[in-house]
């Protein structure tokens, strides 16, 4: 069907999100919001014509104005500051998987939890006391449950062109490219009462592990954010009002793996409990007709969009993934959740960072290719049945461009 297109081109200045890994903002949303107040903040267009931007009731990071541009000024560090894994209980996980993970993060402030999404098993989860909190903004990794709504309801294709303001993208480039423009307009055709009805499905505003000591809420409210602050657009673009954890990530992005099971996930914490594990069925979505249209914009975010830095430490396998970049009260948060695709079966990643400039979603991605690196090095792919990548073939990945 064809979308309606009506945006202001203020907001598409403050929406899209920047494609360069040269620039440390890559994938940040900028918080730039309608409100009674103005800011003045003349932005020049090819036509030499000034779109003024509102300053919003609510900001996510102090703004500095220097020369017509404003710069976020963060007070968080993107470094640990002590031993952040000291309190992690470890007995039950998988000691290789933890251990990548660890030296992945190689001194960020941040979390990695891995998954099996065959059965819900949470092979490690690093620095658990962030891990189990009750999350944060999950940015522009909010555009997987934003797609999935959307092609479930038969509202786009993978192939529809979506007209915007001045140009047209489908759903496997505005993925692959983080787009905020199209998950705006997506949110508009969709509306609260659809978004909201998916993302609860999807297992976002719930508990996602089984009996999991210490797990908090992450919660998605049941009402739009005020349309001041962009209404339904902005939920959809990038997460804003939504509060999501790694774990709740982690298990739908499970369930993308593995054809549409949203398990509990579980963390045994010694070896008799993994000797004695049995895997808990939340229930079962109704996505596998939908899967290959979200599968190619979340390939594309690796191998030419917002994830590209991932092939810089690791190209072996196929790795499907979305990142996510956005900031709060001075501080930046850089998500990137993928899963892999190897002849042993799946295995799901979610990296959440916490800091400062050098925290962002591609960061993320970064990290996440070093802990696939430090998997392959010690040989943990081998010893499961994958001996080299020659004759391996990647899932059928055509990309719409």
């Amino acid at each position: 069907m064809r979308l309606s297109c009506v945006f202001a081109l203020g907001l598409a200045v403050a929406g899209l999100s920047l494609a360069s890994d040269s620039a440390a903002a890559l994938d940040v949303q900028r918080h730039v919001h309608h409100s009674g107040r103005r800011m003045h903040a003349a932005v020049r267009t090819s036509s030499t014509h000034r779109v003024r931007s509102a300053t919003p009731k609510f900001r996510h990071a102090t703004l500095t104005h220097r020369r017509h541009r404003f710069y976020e000024r963060f007070t968080a560090s993107s470094f640990a500051k002590g031993n952040i894994f000291a309190g992690d209980i470890t007995a039950g996980e998988d000691p290789i998987v933890r251990q990548a993970a660890i030296d992945a993060l190689d001194g960020m402030n941040g979390t990695a939890v891995v998954i099996d999404p065959s059965n819900g098993r949470i092979l490690a989860m690093v620095n658990q006391n962030l891990a189990l909190s009750p999350g944060a903004e999950p940015c522009s990794t909010i555009k997987l449950s934003v797609a999935l709504a959307a092609l479930h309801e038969g509202l786009v294709t993978r192939d529809t062109p979506v007209h915007l303001a001045g140009f047209r993208m489908n759903m496997t480039d505005a993925l692959a490219k983080s787009n905020n423009l199209y998950f705006e307009e997506l949110g508009r055709e969709l509306g609260f009462e659809r978004v909201h009805h998916y993302a609860t499905e999807f297992g976002l505003g719930e508990l996602a592990g089984w009996n999991i000591q210490g797990e908090q809420l992450g919660v998605y409210p049941s009402q739009p954010i005020p349309q001041s602050e962009g209404g339904v657009a902005r939920m959809c673009s990038f997460g804003q009002g939504v509060s999501m954890t790694p774990l709740q990530l982690g298990a739908f992005v499970a369930a993308i793996a593995n054809g549409g099971t949203l398990y509990y996930l579980q963390h045994p914490t010694s070896p008799e409990e993994v000797l004695a594990f049995e895997p808990k069925v939340k229930r079962t979505l109704d996505i596998a007709g939908d899967l290959p249209g979200l599968q190619n914009g979340m390939a594309g975010a690796v191998q030419y969009g917002t994830a590209r830095r991932l092939r810089a430490n690791f190209q072996e396998l196929p790795v499907f993934g979305k990142t996510g970049t956005c900031s709060d009260k001075g501080t930046r948060f850089g998500w990137f959740v993928s899963y892999s695709a190897t002849p042993m079966g799946s295995m799901v990643t979610v990296f959440f960072l916490e800091g400062g400039r050098p925290t962002f979603g591609p960061r993320a991605a970064e990290l996440t290719g070093a802990f696939y690196r430090n998997l392959w090095d010690h040989n943990y792919f081998a010893e499961r049945g994958v001996q080299t990548t020659a004759g391996l073939e990647s899932p059928s990945t055509t990309l719409a461009r």
